[in-house]
């Protein structure tokens, strides 16, 4: 298939959004051949809002029974763009906040073969981001950094921000069912991305504020993110260095912890029995206690360094091509 005829497709979950969803939709561009509008039980009543008030004839509207959270919605987009034969599908709120005509920056780099995901970045201008509310900047960077431990993706910033797009024949592979329906979504992606060997890459954008109100809570969020984050964590290390591939890595990690955590449990177990007995800790002892401690962090640092040359960079969707008769 030629890059003329690849469709795009962009999917809006809509919820409590029916004062910008319209400029929204107003503002995507011809290059677009379907918008689906995902009304995940809006108490606003958004999808028939959409259906009443708008003659696009791209839209779609699709509506949840019940309230299942923007990762559910998004999913439910994915589905309806892959049985219409979309190519790449585009993600963004219906809050006013992500521009339209950014589209074809997050497309354009997937139908030439150089990812299979790309997302947003609004920490790439730096003159831009002291518009960013300070709160929310600290906790970005606190996020990105647990997101490059769990996911694996190294080389990207800013898990949390929702205007991405990805080839319809990877997110074919994902497992829906599993993605986490909620705030989560974003990040939990990019471990399920990971796990396929997905490329993906940061799209810079600016950062905007209006006057949306987020209906995400960082206080009731923090307890929940860190325990996913371990939990993707150790799923991806065991799927990519244990059951799916075994490599110098593999080795490199086990045995740096364990003599990280036996060199420092010796060395604290004779320093309290010296501080007992009243008399200093020999200088044998100490190199006994430090030396397995060293290497275990030398092993531990060279297990990082081959995990982040590991970052996928081959996008996927062109090797699945390719392997259709």
């Amino acid at each position: 298939m030629s890059q003329t005829e690849q469709l795009v497709a962009v999917v809006i979950p809509s919820f409590r959004v029916t004062r910008h969803i319209l400029g929204v939709i107003a503002s995507i561009g011809p290059q677009v051949a379907r918008i689906y509008v995902v009304d995940d039980k809006c108490p606003d009543g958004s999808g028939d809002f959409v259906a009443g008030h708008c003659n696009d004839p791209r839209v779609v509207i699709v509506r949840h029974e019940v309230n299942q959270g923007v990762g559910s919605a998004v999913m439910s987009g994915y589905r309806a763009a892959i049985e219409e034969g979309m190519s790449v599908i585009v993600k963004i709120d219906g809050d006013g906040q992500m521009d339209p005509g950014l589209i074809d920056n997050f497309v354009t780099p997937i139908l030439r073969g150089e990812a299979d995901y790309t997302k947003g970045n609004r920490f790439f201008y730096l003159e831009n981001i002291g518009r960013m509310p300070p709160l929310r900047l600290f906790g970005n960077a606190v996020l990105s950094l647990m997101t490059k431990l769990s996911s694996g993706y190294w080389d990207l910033f800013d898990p949390t921000n929702g205007y991405t797009a990805i080839h319809a024949e990877v997110a074919r592979h994902l497992p829906f069912d599993k993605i986490s329906k909620r705030y989560f979504f974003e990040t939990d992606m990019l471990f399920r991305l990971n796990t396929i060997s997905a490329a993906v890459i940061d799209i810079p954008m600016d950062a905007t504020y209006g006057d949306e109100v987020s209906n995400l809570k960082i206080s009731k969020i923090v307890t929940e993110f860190m325990l996913k984050h371990l939990r993707n964590f150790g799923k991806r290390i065991f799927y990519n260095y244990y059951l799916r591939n075994m490599s110098v890595a593999s080795l490199e990690l086990p045995l740096g912890l364990l003599l990280l955590i036996g060199g420092s449990v010796f060395g604290a177990a004779r320093w309290i029995a010296s501080a007992q007995a009243g008399i200093p800790t020999g200088a044998g002892t100490v190199m006994v206690a430090a030396l397995p401690v060293m290497l275990g962090l030398q092993l531990i640092l060279a297990f990082v360094a081959y995990d982040i040359a590991a970052v996928p960079r081959r996008a996927l969707h062109v090797a699945l091509r390719r392997r259709k008769p």
